[in-house]
């Protein structure tokens, strides 16, 4: 009867215990029902951890950009006209020079034909011009050469002779005449033959002289027919350029990201046809902070990351600075180029990049593993480990060194965190570190945990197995056994 009574206090002990542990916890451990405080310990969550370490890594300036296109191109129609072919899709790849687009071409190609047939009438023309003057096709033009002058040049030489011989004449008729060896009129006959030679001396000059000035004429008319043909030409080659203009080629190689025209649509001289990018290399744009300007050096080493693809590191260089500051931002424009030869990076992706400068510091670091990130929002979360509960922190990465990341803010290098389980993990969930190094509470914290609610300056009470140890007790000569509850251990802090 006396073994009954005892066993009896023991159970009603246990029962007030688990009311005064429920009283030191939030209203949210109201829903914990006593059977479940008293009859044994929940169950918590295992977790691999591992501290944070600190290394040695070289010094770097982190900032954002956006990647951008290393050439982009709005193509626009050199003439205004009615689209008849798009062979291209937005997406597509094309080479230099090839067909974007084709407009109708019928009034281009009629002037065209216009055009020609005015060439070869003023072709025409310039060589019924030249062949009267005796001018060969692409010869010198010498006033002298022409048929027409020759003649009269002939005519003057020989009438310039003639002149000589008759005057001649009359001058031995004259010394004759004086010794009385011919007769006057004989003398008179030969003087009257000199001056007839003479005045057709002069008159075959002017012949001769009027042929050379009718030459020139004609070379002029020859001149005034090449203008005629060179403007012919001119016509001919903007009659040709008007049909070439309906063909609207890719300025250079790229793939198009836009083609806002169809088929049948009139486009003017500013439509816009598509739109061209060139992705390899690609740009990105980044504003460093003036105080990290002077550091900054051409082809400096940039590691750059994207939301796309988490946990790979695209390099490039720095291939720019701008000598000036902006006065609002307090910044400076640094352009680095990647080469992309997979074509993983997009223009207009956004980046977080690292610009590698001179000189180690001390960075701190953790396993891949302990890191959790959210590919949408690019943000990067670990959870560590303290007072037997995992506590979450929105951290900054920054290098990696084979498995391991720098974290640039968010934690310092006492920190325990989880490596495993990242997923299943909440902010202030009780969990059982794996690791003895990060294993430091005491036995009964750690297995029981208590709700997730209760306070963190408020004793986490023990289970109820671990409340009650039975130690056997003598009562006196043939007493009961008796029972007696140690007292609850307050929980370590980890990593304090």
């Amino acid at each position: 009867m006396a073994r009954f009574t005892s066993s009896r206090s023991v159970r009603v002990g246990l029962a007030g215990i688990a009311l005064m542990a429920a009283a030191g916890c939030s209203n949210a451990n109201k829903d914990i029902s006593l059977t479940e405080a008293a009859t044994g310990p929940a169950k918590v969550l295992k977790v691999a951890t591992a501290r944070a370490v600190t290394r040695q890594v070289s010094s770097s300036v982190q900032v954002t950009g956006s990647f951008l296109a290393e050439e982009s191109s709005d193509v626009a129609p050199p003439a205004a006209g009615r689209v008849i072919a798009t062979p291209v899709d937005a997406g597509a790849f094309v080479k230099e020079g090839q067909l974007l687009a084709k407009l109708e071409d019928r009034d281009a190609q009629l002037r065209l034909q216009a055009a020609q047939a005015s060439e070869q009438q003023a072709e025409a023309s310039l060589r019924q011009a030249e062949s009267h003057i005796g001018l060969a096709e692409g010869g010198k033009f010498d006033a002298n050469n022409v048929p027409e002058v020759l003649s009269a040049k002939a005519s003057y030489d020989s009438a310039v002779a003639q002149a000589k011989m008759s005057e001649v004449d009359a001058q031995r008729y004259g010394a004759l005449i004086k010794s009385g060896d011919v007769s006057q009129s004989a003398y008179d006959k030969a003087r009257t033959q000199a001056d007839t030679a003479q005045e057709q001396t002069n008159s075959a000059r002017q012949l001769y002289e009027a042929s050379l000035n009718s030459a020139r004429q004609s070379f002029q008319g020859v001149i005034n027919a090449q203008a005629s043909l060179a403007g012919a030409r001119a016509q001919t080659a903007i009659a040709r350029k008007a049909v070439e203009d309906t063909i609207i080629k890719a300025p250079f190689a790229g793939y198009i990201s836009a083609r806002p025209i169809a088929v049948g649509q009139y486009v003017a001289l500013t439509a816009k046809i598509a739109t061209l990018v060139r992705v390899t290399p690609l740009k990105l744009e980044l504003q460093v902070q003036e105080s990290n300007a002077p550091q900054l050096k051409i082809d400096a080493d940039v590691e750059a990351s994207v939301p796309g693809y988490p946990g790979r590191t695209f390099h490039g260089i720095v291939t720019s600075i701008n000598p000036t500051v902006d006065s609002n931002s307090r910044t400076v424009s640094v352009e680095a180029k990647f080469a992309n030869r997979d074509l993983a990076l997009k223009p207009g992706m956004f980046a977080t990049a690292r610009i590698l400068l001179n000189g180690s510091s001390m960075g701190i670091f953790l396993p891949r593993a302990a890191i959790l990130t959210d590919p949408s929002t690019n943000s990067s979360q670990i959870f560590f480990v303290r007072d037997g509960k995992a506590r979450v922190a929105v951290v900054q990465l920054g290098a990696v060194d084979g498995d391991m990341i720098q974290i640039l803010s968010g934690i310092t290098a006492d920190f325990v965190v989880a490596t495993n389980h990242l997923q299943d993990l909440f902010d202030g969930e009780p969990v059982e570190p794996a690791s003895p190094s990060a294993s430091n509470h005491s036995v009964g914290s750690v297995l029981w945990g208590g709700p997730p609610g209760c306070s963190e300056q408020r004793p986490r009470p023990t289970p109820p197995s671990a409340l009650v140890s039975s130690v056997k007790a003598n009562a006196g000569p043939g007493g009961p056994t008796r029972t007696r509850a140690s007292a609850p251990q307050l929980p370590s802090r980890e990593g304090e």
